[in-house]
């Protein structure tokens, strides 16, 4: 079975969509991380269950255009093509995160989890349906409740089950990511000759069919120009690091002090802060070890007050 004699739109337009999202994600980030809003705020809460579903969409689709291009009968030479890509573009990413985020380098993202997802799928592609949800479904939650502090090395922390794994700006680890693969594959097996049969949607090609047509593209570049676009706008317009400081300093202080408390210290050190020139020198991470006396001074100043 050959399942590429055309392009099915409406999976294009699907990752097209699942594109522009993850460009608003990483949009978001971008602004986060030079202070136009709170640095924690595309990491926590609405944004962070928003960044899961972009992931596992694009797993999904990854996995349903797996069966889709190959079918029970794979084609090597393509396949391959496409795998060296894949892996070309993750250690390229990897790279670039060791010079650009060292304190948080890119060693399993997105692009790591679909280039050995993709391998992986090939054991399924005449695994039934049913058999291959039933994997996606125990891959999801082993992660949950098995976890081991061996595996928590860069270099097993891919697998998953890592109790403490290193700090990472896109960790995407096998478990519990290849779930959503192996649900697009299996899902691609039940649908795909029904869906072959319907009318193109949407009819004619459009913005998103061609965004989909050229994801990795797409991927690779959006990045780098949106944080392009966001430093030079901080270049000419600096954000107020106000809110940003007040925000990080409210989350930290209450790890160990109530609310009210945490809500009086951090407006204190932020007052004292500026008044003293060392606020900006300490949102730079550019204070010196004399100003470090300062910085606990002003701590102490403030918590008693």
């Amino acid at each position: 079975m050959n399942s590429s004699s055309r392009r099915i739109h409406v999976i294009d337009a699907a990752r097209g969509i699942a594109l522009l999202a993850m460009a608003i994600y990483h949009f978001t980030w971008d602004l986060g991380n030079f202070g136009y809003v709170a640095p924690d705020l595309a990491t926590t809460g609405g944004w962070a269950i928003f960044a899961h579903m972009i992931a596992g969409s694009f797993l999904f689709l990854a996995g349903y255009s797996l069966w889709m291009a190959h079918g029970r009968d794979l084609r090597l030479p393509s396949f391959l093509k496409r795998l060296a890509l894949l892996v070309a573009a993750a250690i390229a990413i990897t790279v670039v995160s060791v010079f650009a985020t060292p304190d948080a380098v890119i060693y399993f993202g997105i692009l790591h989890a679909i280039a050995a997802a993709s391998v992986i799928g090939l054991l399924f592609l005449r695994v039934p349906a049913a058999i291959t949800l039933i994997v996606a479904l125990a891959a999801v939650l082993l992660p949950h409740f098995v976890k081991f502090d061996a595996l928590d090395p860069r270099y097993l922390a891919w697998i998953g089950m890592a109790a403490h794994p290193v700090s990472s700006n896109d960790y995407v680890p096998l478990l519990p990511w290849i779930g959503p693969f192996l649900a697009g594959i299996a899902v691609s097996k039940l649908s795909l000759t029904w869906l072959k049969r319907q009318r193109q949607l949407p009819q004619n090609e459009n913005v998103l069919t061609f965004l989909g047509r050229h994801s990795l593209i797409f991927y690779l570049l959006h990045q780098p120009i949106l944080f392009g676009l966001v430093y030079l706008a901080a270049v000419v317009m600096p954000p107020d690091a106000s809110p940003s400081y007040l925000s990080s300093c409210q989350v930290t202080c209450e790890r160990n002090e109530d609310a009210a408390f945490c809500t009086s210290y951090c407006a204190c050190t932020l007052d004292t802060l500026k008044k003293e020139g060392l606020f900006i020198p300490l949102m730079r991470n550019q204070t010196t070890e004399k100003d470090s006396v300062a910085l606990g001074r002003i701590s102490m100043m403030c918590s008693i007050q």
